[in-house]
């Protein structure tokens, strides 16, 4: 029984293990079906991609002579397609100095020349790979035709690679170095754009009595000038010179509007049409137009020069828009006002103005305004030089015209200088001094030679002088047309008393000549002694001491005289004084000498015979009646005779002669005194 019980324990234990044995075999074999399982779809796409993989490998079971024959195809190919390879990365290098923002001192900003010495070997390998980058792909292109064509490779990876190639034939220029050029170029402008903005101070124009015509020292440095031009000419060479442009013309453009702002050219917009009333506008103008020629544009265009340099064009271009953005056009509008305004004798000074402006700028003219670019500017500006030409000398042919056609019209009532002797005689003058007379010979001339004819100095002279004596005639219908012998002479001693003082010592009397002003200093002076015979003379007569005998039996008699003469003296006196104290003496010499000469004519004879029969009258109750004045009063009243009334400045208007006088110029036959 013991042995059995032994052999049952042994058998127990071998079957335990049999079945611990058998447990793990089982889960063995679970996770094996496990790991089958997930290996399944794996082993699905090893078994797709074994024919592709088996095409790609190939050429490796190609024959070993098909194999050494494409190999010294696919090593020219390979070659440069290597060396483009390392361009792009030599570009991939340059991106940090380019791109980067950098220390102080370093950047397009800090060290240009540094900047575009980068900038060129980024140009340079720009233009490598334009140059063979498309070369390279269609070598390897012609590979994959040959491996085609040899069917040493799958024949849809060959077709895929094609299309990759066909992309790098022809690539966008961004796509050669990832916009890196693109984008320098963008930091270059922007520096330009910096450089310009920091100059752009406008231009103060001088103060009155400094010289206005010499040209402004440059305002932009030389150094800053040196970069811009080095910016400029990369750009350009990469296609960007219309945004240079662009750039230049909004920055110096401001530069110079923002000049004309200060200079308050408010009236430039809406002129006078009176030609008198142009004239503080007009020496304003001529000022102002110097200064921006001379040294506001004169300086831009150098400036634009030399920031432009070789491009000449666009330089043209360029300062052409920023000479647009200084008004030219505008000054020259103006100047078409003037040349449109009233015709009247001063418009031909202004004309004379004008013309002579810009004929002291033309040359700046021509310098700045040649081009094409200024192609109006320049036909404007001829445009509006014929029109002052023909204006003026119209306007100084119709001169002695229009002194004739005053001749007939009536002379002033105060027997004063009539306004147009003064003007005249003023107008003349002013047209021989030295700031008309050379104009108005230049104009002349032009205007002469257009016509084929010769024109010189003397014949100037020779009109001015010409409407001098057409006045001098004036002078004697005048003086017939007074109904009064006497106002008619005062008029005479005035108008030539006026010749003599306003043309002594002046261009007009050196013209004139010293015998011709003595002629009108003697007619003054025949004039006056008749102008006191005829007047005041006459009364001294009247206090005649014929039939007065004083002694007892002749008293009454004598005092019936007395009484009889003083009250025909004081009828006479009263009539005269009160007709002769509205006229006029304008010379304040001539007056006071011929006031003298009318006390002395008077007062004398008038205080000797009242001393002598005065008192014949005076010890009368009604003593008054007889004797109205004292010899003091009397001189007081003749002293006070012949003052003049204040003048009213004018001129005349010019007119076709066969119209009717304007109502301006018929004023001028008033008295240069008496005009109200």
């Amino acid at each position: 029984m013991d042995h059995g019980g032994g052999e049952g324990r042994v058998v127990t234990a071998s079957l335990a293990a049999a079945r611990r044995t058998l447990r793990a075999g089982v889960d063995k074999s679970r996770a094996l079906g496990h790991a089958l399982a997930r290996a399944g779809p794996r082993l699905e796409e090893i078994q797709t991609a074994l024919p592709a993989l088996e095409a790609a490998v190939r050429p490796i079971r190609a024959p070993l002579a098909e194999l050494a024959a494409a190999g010294p195809h696919i090593d020219r190919a390979v070659g440069p397609a290597a060396a483009v390879l390392k361009v792009f990365d030599a570009v991939h290098g340059l991106e940090p100095p380019l791109l980067a923002p950098g220390a102080a001192g370093s950047g397009a900003a800090g060290d240009l020349p540094g900047y575009l010495a980068v900038l060129a070997q980024l140009e340079e390998a720009h233009r490598f790979l334009a140059d063979n980058c498309g070369l390279a792909a269609q070598w390897l292109a012609d590979i994959v035709e040959y491996l085609g064509d040899r069917d040493l490779a799958d024949p849809r990876f060959l077709a895929e690679l094609g299309v990759t190639l066909d992309e790098l034939r022809t690539p966008p220029a961004g796509d050669l170095d990832g916009g890196l050029l693109a984008a320098a170029l963008g930091i270059l402008e922007a520096e330009f754009r910096r450089l310009l903005a920091d100059h752009s101070a406008p231009l103060a124009m001088p103060q009155p009595g400094a010289s206005a015509g010499s040209v402004a020292p440059s305002r932009v440095p030389a150094a800053a000038v040196h970069k811009l031009t080095l910016i400029l000419d990369r750009l350009v060479a990469n296609g960007r010179q219309d945004r240079c442009v662009a750039a230049y013309i909004d920055a110096r453009g401001g530069v110079v509007s923002a000049s004309l702002r200060a200079l308050g050219l408010d009236y430039l917009h809406d002129p006078s049409q009176d030609a008198q009333a142009l004239g503080p506008a007009l020496e304003l103008w001529g000022r102002h137009l110097e200064f921006l020629v001379r040294r506001l544009l004169e300086s831009e265009r150098q400036l634009c020069a030399k920031v432009f340099g070789q491009h000449k064009d666009a330089a043209s271009a360029c300062f052409a828009e920023v000479a647009a953005q200084a008004r030219v056009l505008e000054f020259l509008r103006f100047g078409r006002a003037v040349a449109d305004a009233k015709k009247d004798p001063i418009k031909l000074q202004r004309l004379l103005e004008v013309f002579d402006s810009l004929n002291k700028l033309r040359l700046d003219f021509n310098r700045l305004f040649g081009g094409k670019a200024c192609a109006e500017i320049q036909s404007q500006t001829r445009d509006l030089v014929k029109l002052l030409i023909d204006g003026a000398v119209e306007i100084f042919e119709e001169l002695i015209v229009q002194v004739e056609l005053q001749r007939h019209m009536p002379p002033p009532v105060d027997g004063g200088v009539p306004r147009l002797v003064t003007f005249v005689v003023e107008y003349c003058n002013r047209l021989l001094s030295e700031q008309y007379r050379t104009v108005l010979g230049q104009v002349l001339t032009i205007h002469r030679s257009w016509r084929k004819e010769v024109f010189n100095d003397r014949m100037l002279v020779d009109v001015v002088l010409n409407i001098v004596k057409a006045l001098e005639a004036n002078f004697d219908v005048w003086s017939k047309a007074y109904d009064n012998a006497t106002l008619s002479y005062l008029f005479m001693m005035n108008t030539h008393c006026h010749f003599f003082r306003h043309l002594k010592a002046t261009k007009l009397g050196e013209v004139l000549g010293d015998v011709w002003l003595r002629e009108h200093e003697q007619y003054k002076e025949y004039y006056l002694s008749m102008f006191i015979r005829e007047s005041w003379g006459a009364l001294s007569p009247l206090l005649n001491r014929e039939g007065l005998i004083l002694f007892s039996k002749g008293r009454a008699t004598a005092r019936d005289l007395v009484k009889q003469r003083l009250k025909t003296f004081n009828s006479s006196f009263d009539e005269m004084h009160c007709r002769q104290s509205s006229w006029v003496i304008p010379d304040k010499d001539l007056r006071e000498r011929t006031c003298n000469l009318v006390v002395q004519t008077i007062v004398p004879t008038y205080r000797s015979y009242m001393q002598n029969y005065g008192p014949l009258v005076e010890q009368e109750g009604n003593a008054s009646k007889y004797v109205r004045y004292t010899v003091d009063g009397l001189e007081k009243m003749l002293s006070a005779l012949y003052m003049p009334r204040p003048r009213r400045a004018g001129s005349f208007q010019i007119k076709h002669s066969s119209g009717n006088i304007a109502s301006a110029m018929t004023g001028l036959h008033r008295s240069a005194s008496a005009v109200k």
